[in-house]
């Protein structure tokens, strides 16, 4: 019967064991060969003593390569200094697949490991950042689940954009021309006329050429569309939401946290409120503390590294200038020229994590937005139809899952946080 390690170490129990995996590290010394190995649930340190195992187990140990996978069969026993406090006393070694020599050893840097990313993803770094980024998602699902939302798909192929036309992946779909989705957002607005609350989780694509840490050309995408709902309440539960997941992650997996990087403690920060600045305020801070951006320009990088400068939470950023958002974001009419929208910043450099807004309900005000931004009318005839019966106001934003996991975890570059990233120079392997 197989084991489990992490079974194997939380009962500390000290009993017969058979476990099955992958060597992680191996050495021999004179009659004494020493294994780690590593399955899905963690690392366990064998030993393997040449009088206590017959010629064949002992060959297979001796000759055993990094990421051979393996069953090995023993005593498990307390050791202070085997990682976990245990270890197993092997009786049998069996091979599954010896392999070859294992490719990743001194070369590590950057593009070699994205070129074997395959084989990089066994690493511990990598395998704890992937359950955390489980967990994470989890989390999410959690939390939409318990305040009523509906998980509904939407297409990948679509006929028209949703953020722009000069991001957009085009290909030919049957003689016809077609994109891969930037956002499924236009498509969970339709949803919300039967179900009121609904979520999309799907990958959006975006043809931006940006060689930055946090950019990818394919990602994966949380999008809430919710009935009724204003700008306000949309802030509430994108700050709800955030809080909810981060405390989760720490509550649970702590040391999972600790093994990437992060520091618990750091993250616990992250707790409500957060501050909600409006974006001409926020241009004003910006050049306080040494930027030059003048009002009416986009945040870039830089300029998102300066805002939350001192933060040890995210930030709000609200009432962005109407010209340099989406074309179905509501002017309000309180602040002309601006529009009903935020985006959220997470603090020490990490950036957008989300971007919301109410959206356009009223039939001539969208109709307007879309002449005012040259798009034809009958590539969202579709989108328009929902204005016309029993339009009601509502709001929604899009999280990037993997700008999330970055945050969170600490991490130097957002092609970390997710198993094979696409960037504007990769799409191998």
């Amino acid at each position: 019967m197989r084991n489990y390690i992490l079974d194997l170490i939380t009962s500390k129990e000290e009993k017969q064991a058979t476990i099955q995996g992958w060597i992680y590290r191996h050495r021999v010394s004179g009659n004494m060969a020493f294994a780690i190995i590593r399955d899905s649930t963690g690392i366990l340190q064998c030993t393997i003593k040449k009088d206590k195992v017959d010629s064949k187990s002992w060959k297979n140990a001796e000759e055993i390569y990094i990421e051979s996978s393996v069953i090995v069969s023993g005593k498990l026993v307390k050791d202070e200094r085997a990682p976990g406090g245990y270890e197993l006393q092997v009786s049998d070694f069996q091979t599954i697949n010896n392999g070859e020599p294992f490719p990743i050893s001194k070369d590590l840097s950057d593009e070699f490991l994205l070129d074997v990313r395959h084989l990089w993803i066994r690493s511990q770094k990598m395998t704890n950042i992937f359950r955390l980024r489980h967990h994470t998602v989890n989390y999410l699902r959690e939390f939409f689940n318990s305040k009523g939302f509906y998980e509904l798909p939407p297409p990948i192929i679509t006929g028209s954009a949703c953020e722009g036309g000069s991001t957009l992946f085009e290909f030919d779909y049957f003689g016809e021309k077609a994109y891969l989705s930037q956002s499924g957002q236009l498509y969970a607005e339709a949803y919300i006329f039967s179900l009121e609350k609904v979520y999309v989780l799907a990958p959006s694509f975006r043809a931006e050429k940006s060689r930055t840490i946090r950019h990818l050309a394919e990602y994966w995408h949380l999008e809430p569309e919710m009935a009724f709902y204003d700008w306000k309440q949309n802030m509430d539960l994108q700050e709800e939401m955030i809080v909810e997941v981060v405390q989760n992650l720490i509550k649970n997996h702590s040391s999972l946290l600790e093994s990437v990087g992060q520091d618990p403690e750091v993250l616990k920060k992250a707790s409500a409120p957060f501050e909600r600045m409006d974006y001409e305020k926020a241009v004003e801070r910006i050049n306080e503390l040494g930027g030059k951006m003048e009002y009416g320009e986009d945040f870039g990088a830089d300029e998102e590294a300066l805002l939350t400068k001192g933060y040890e939470k995210p930030l709000f950023v609200h009432h962005f200038p109407k010209d340099i958002k989406a074309f179905y974001m509501p002017e309000d009419p309180n602040k002309p020229g601006t529009v009903l929208c935020n985006d959220l910043l997470a603090p020490n450099g990490h950036g957008e994590i989300i971007g919301g807004s109410e959206r356009i309900w009223k039939y001539d005000e969208l109709m307007q937005r879309i002449e005012e931004n040259k798009l034809n009318p009958k590539d969202y005839q579709w989108y328009i139809d929902l204005r016309k019966y029993g339009s009601v106001p509502h709001s929604g934003f899009g999280l990037g899952i993997e700008r999330l996991v970055k945050w969170v975890l600490n991490l130097n570059h957002i092609r970390d946080a997710i198993p094979f990233p696409r960037t504007i120079n990769r799409c191998y392997p």
